[in-house]
């Protein structure tokens, strides 16, 4: 029973995303495309409606955690920092020396963390965790990912993730620190 709710958990959003462009406009699929709007601001991007599909390049809109801060002093031999339901992990050998580690939740409307000092390098890649579990039922539509933002929530970069659908949390792998959010 449970390996069939996982196989239909990740198929999920598959099959939303079939049935929602079978139910499109339906414009003639022979006919050219319309022309593209320019992209959002970053911050108006993070609402989600299933009228706004695709996905696809947006923040996942979710009601504002309480701000929060955590520390932790990390060194060659790794270590983790939490802050509310997020976790960042720093593995043996990725940073050479001790460094102040500072991880904070802003006040935003979509699920992303600061992490601090901002461009600190990693020799070895460090495993960043955001969980979505207090996003809405609209969470599970679609594979999420963490994206490298700015400080305004503009999507820069993807970072390679794997979505854990049933824990409803997402990780990707950090080269540097900056803001982090996620992403559809």
């Amino acid at each position: 029973m449970l390996r069939h709710l996982k196989r239909f958990l990740l198929a999920l959003p598959l099959l939303v995303g079939l049935g929602l462009t079978a139910c499109a406009d339906g414009q003639d699929p022979t006919a050219p495309a319309a022309p593209v709007a320019p992209a959002a601001p970053a911050v108006e991007a993070a609402n989600l409606s299933l009228s706004g599909l695709p996905l696809v390049g947006r923040l996942l809109a979710c009601p504002a955690l309480p701000p929060a801060q955590a520390s932790a002093w990390i060194g060659p031999l790794g270590g983790s920092v939490t802050v509310g339901p997020h976790r960042f992990v720093v593995p043996p050998g990725a940073l050479a020396g001790p460094v102040r580690i500072t991880m904070r939740i802003p006040s935003d409307p979509v699920v992303s963390v600061e992490m601090l000092p901002h461009g600190l390098q990693f020799q070895r890649p460090a495993r960043l965790t955001l969980s979505y579990r207090h996003c809405g039922p609209l969470s599970l539509l679609a594979p999420k990912r963490v994206a490298y933002t700015s400080g305004t929530l503009t999507i820069l970069e993807y970072l390679l993730s794997i979505d854990n659908l049933l824990a409803r949390e997402v990780t990707g792998q950090v080269p540097h620190f900056s803001r982090y959010a996620v992403a559809w």
